[in-house]
C-alpha cells in the first residue's frame, strides 16, 4: 500500500512541478555545455601538436627517399619541447616589476573566448634518427644531416643515421 501511495504523491507532485523541473533541466544542460566544448578544444590541441610532429616526420621521409643514393627512408623526431603558445599581454600600473599584466581577450562570432595570440614558437627537438638504404655513402650521410639540421634546427651530434636493412 506504501507503493501506491507514494506513487500516487509522486504523480500528483510531478504534474504540479513539471514545469519547474523541465526548466531546471534545460538550465542543467546549457551549464554543462560551454565545459563539453572547452573539453573538445583541449584534446583538439594536443591532437594537433602530435600530428605536427607525424606530418613534419612523414613529410622528411618523402623528401629524403628523393636524395640520389638514398633509397627508402625512416625518419623519427624526438621532441624536446612542443610548440609555445605566448599571448598579448596588458599592462597597467608602471614599471614591468610591479604593475599588473592581464592576457588580452578576443571574443569570436560564436561568443567564444580566447587569449589574443602574439608568437607562436615551433617545437624543439631533442634528436633526429634516420634509418635508410644509403646511409654507407658519405655523401648521402651529409645530404641527411645538413637537410636535418636545416629543418629541425639540430646539429650533427643529434643526428643519428642508420643503414636499413
Amino acid at each position: 500500500m506504501d507503493r501506491i501511495a507514494l506513487r500516487t504523491k509522486l504523480g500528483v507532485l510531478f504534474g504540479r512541478y513539471r514545469y519547474v523541473l523541465l526548466i531546471l533541466l534545460i538550465g542543467v544542460t546549457l551549464m554543462l555545455l560551454p565545459d563539453l566544448s572547452s573539453r573538445k578544444n583541449a584534446n583538439q590541441d594536443v591532437q594537433t601538436k602530435t600530428e605536427t610532429t607525424v606530418t613534419l616526420a612523414q613529410q622528411l621521409e618523402t623528401i629524403l627517399s628523393q636524395v640520389k643514393g638514398a633509397g627508402k627512408v625512416s625518419v623519427m623526431l624526438t621532441v624536446g619541447q612542443g610548440e609555445e603558445i605566448i599571448y598579448q599581454t596588458d599592462q597597467s600600473g608602471g614599471t614591468s616589476d610591479s604593475g599588473r599584466q592581464d592576457t588580452v581577450i578576443i571574443t569570436d562570432a560564436d561568443r567564444a573566448q580566447q587569449g589574443l595570440i602574439r608568437q607562436i614558437n615551433p617545437p624543439t627537438y631533442q634528436g633526429a634518427l634516420i634509418v635508410c638504404q644509403g646511409a654507407d655513402s658519405p655523401a648521402v650521410r651529409l645530404a641527411i644531416i645538413e637537410a636535418i639540421g636545416k629543418v629541425t634546427g639540430l646539429d650533427s651530434s643529434r643526428i643519428s643515421i642508420l643503414k636499413m636493412k
